[in-house]
């Protein structure tokens, strides 16, 4: 039996996704992924009140309904826009499925896990409304959670990395080796980790000796996130938390970033982790790092060259940048990846994939150092 609802849904509507709610939904204990996906054609969205197990059942159907081949493409910069388009109408199409969540957190659907820790992860104080969520967004904390939990093995490291949802995970190796190999400046006291996310980086720094680090984000989960890790890891005392944008005051003989490294405009609270449109934070940090650093001191970036594979950028972009920052190449280490979509010919962007290489670009000041 279908129950449509009043135009305006009858409780707050909440997802990670950067878009309006739809504007009604039509209620359900047992329904189809064809009648999902039909009334999600026509903008309403489907609030579950069935089982649990169920509901998981008909969003794996509708996820295969709504999964479509790219399109043909001229260019590989359209070849990656279509994708992502495709990606986005998929994944607004999944989150017309809807669950109610009662105060406290409680989901009161038959066969229901209890999801208050993973929603506590992410809202902190339980609600005291009722408020609608999109099964997939809740599949998404619940797996997050598990990962938090369970922690990340970053093969660098002796402890794992505790990561909660909203914070980019260190599960791309082999940039890590990089900072591992990379021989630190001459006589290095002071370190910047510039975006720490999970703190990763600094604690990479930490593990190879220094002892004075300083870690900024202007993300708030990723400042817990990284002080629970440098805890874990008995380095808080050597490492200095600071929720602020790039750089601390003063100069610092290393200063290392991971920046996002697509210029595209992110979709959702997770892919600003991803895409950064226009490289924004990274002409940011090149612009200010000369006169930051110490005589002898040097920029460890961490890019990869996906974005010139996909057309995104000038394969001499990132060298003129570093020239007009004033900085000069002293080091360039490389690698190649060694996540699974490299490797995946199905992948629409298979064809960037497979020429990828991540780098780290170890950069010194011009002439010295300019302050």
């Amino acid at each position: 039996m279908i129950t449509v609802l009043p135009q305006n849904l009858d409780c707050e509507y909440r997802s990670p996704a950067f878009r309006s709610p739809p504007p009604s939904a039509q209620a359900v204990r047992e329904c189809s992924a064809r009648e999902i996906f039909q009334a999600a054609c026509q903008n309403r969205a489907t609030l579950w009140q069935g089982d649990y197990h169920n509901a998981k059942q008909v969003l794996a159907a509708l996820k295969k309904r709504l999964r479509k081949p790219p399109k043909p493409a001229a260019t590989p910069a359209e070849a990656f826009h279509k994708h992502r388009l495709a990606q986005s109408q998929a994944a607004r199409g999944a989150d017309m499925l809807l669950v109610r969540i009662d105060p406290g957190f409680e989901l009161r659907l038959p066969r229901a896990p209890d999801v208050a820790a993973a929603l506590a992860a992410v809202y902190g104080e339980a609600n005291r409304e009722p408020f609608l969520l999109p099964l997939n967004q809740l599949l998404g904390f619940i797996g997050a959670w598990q990962w938090q939990l369970n922690g990340v093995d970053t093969g660098v490291l002796p402890a794992r990395i505790h990561v909660p949802y909203g914070v980019f995970s260190p599960l791309r190796g082999e940039y890590l080796q990089l900072i591992a190999q990379a021989p630190l400046p001459a006589n290095a006291q002071t370190a910047w980790d510039i975006g720490t996310g999970s703190g990763v980086l600094a604690l990479l720094l930490h593990q190879r000796g220094l002892r004075n680090i300083s870690a900024t984000d202007t993300n708030p989960r990723a400042i817990a996130a990284a002080r629970a890790n440098f805890a874990r890891a008995g380095a808080d005392a050597d490492i200095r938390l600071l929720e602020q944008d790039l750089f601390p005051q003063g100069h610092a003989d290393l200063i290392v970033c991971n920046p996002p490294w697509l210029p595209a405009k992110p979709t959702s609270e997770l892919e600003t982790a991803l895409y950064d449109p226009g490289h924004a934070m990274l002409r940011a940090l090149l612009a200010g790092a000369r006169e930051r650093l110490t005589p002898q001191g040097q920029l460890w970036l961490v890019m990869s060259d996906l974005a010139e594979h996909l057309g995104l950028r000038e394969p001499q972009a990132l060298a003129q940048w570093f020239q007009a920052a004033g900085l000069r190449l002293a080091n360039h280490l490389q690698t190649a990846p060694q996540h699974p979509k490299a490797a995946d010919d199905t992948d629409p962007l298979a064809f960037a994939r497979r020429r990828e290489r991540t780098s780290l670009y170890i950069l010194e000041a011009e002439n010295g150092h300019a302050a």
